[in-house]
């Protein structure tokens, strides 16, 4: 599985390719499927580009990709979007239009309390596990490990060179994540090696620009399309074995 990440909390100063409204998010998620994506994960932004758990937003939001693709599209559920716990779960109860699946970063505060809340709702849940966190040691004491969609082995490491040593550390740390799939993905400069990783591993990864901006070689990528593109490639060729630097 290739995901794409349409936007994360990126702005208009981060360039064009950054999809901004429910138009563009829902023409970037097109023309990502049609470059081999097979999942979204999406960022509801306010009129002013800020992340949101807005209920009229996420509405929009959802119905214009889907109008779009038929994959399936989740949504973030980070703490920077709504820092109350008590609050953030209000957001979602409020939610009238349900995500397929929704991520949740278990360092983070209120972490097991939303997750179950979105369980409840039937919303699948990413377990978002952040390297240099303990969300890997919270996630193992969780009893809600078993139930969760997937796992996201999140690489904060960004350095080109050292990406793949924190991106095994985080793997060795999960275990056996309760035997839920894996999605390892990094960022920035790290984005690359650690998709190739996933490739030779054999597991789920994804791309876009709230992970990365430039494609392999370093030229700024015009759109999630030609990341999902150059992504797939990449993803394939270390999975087969066919490069030297996987």
């Amino acid at each position: 599985m290739v995901q794409v990440c349409l936007n994360g909390p990126r702005t208009a100063a981060d360039g064009t390719a950054v999809p901004l409204t429910p138009e563009s998010m829902a023409d970037s998620a097109a023309d990502a499927v049609a470059a081999g994506a097979t999942d979204i994960h999406v960022h509801p932004k306010t009129p002013c580009g800020r992340d949101t758990l807005s209920p009229r937003v996420l509405a929009q939001t959802l119905s214009a990709i889907r109008a779009r693709v038929s994959v399936p599209v989740g949504v973030t559920t980070g703490a920077w979007a709504e820092p109350d716990t008590a609050a953030r779960l209000e957001r979602i109860r409020s939610w009238t239009v349900l995500p397929d699946h929704a991520s949740v970063n278990w360092h983070e505060p209120g972490a097991e309390e939303v997750a179950a809340l979105l369980m409840d709702l039937g919303v699948g849940v990413e377990a978002g596990i952040w390297s240099g966190t303990d969300g890997a040691e919270r996630f193992a004491a969780s009893p809600l490990g078993p139930k969760v969609l997937r796992v996201l082995a999140e690489v904060m490491d960004t350095g080109p060179s050292s990406a793949v040593d924190s991106a095994r550390g985080l793997l060795s740390d999960l275990g056996a994540a309760h035997g839920r799939p894996v999605l390892l993905h990094g960022e920035d400069g790290g984005a690359w090696p650690v998709l190739r990783l996933a490739g030779e591993l054999g597991l789920a990864t994804r791309v876009g620009v709230e992970d990365v901006l430039r494609l392999p070689a370093g030229r700024l990528a015009g759109s999630n399309a030609e990341l999902v593109a150059a992504g797939v490639v990449e993803y394939e060729a270390c999975r087969r074995g066919a490069r030297r630097d996987c």
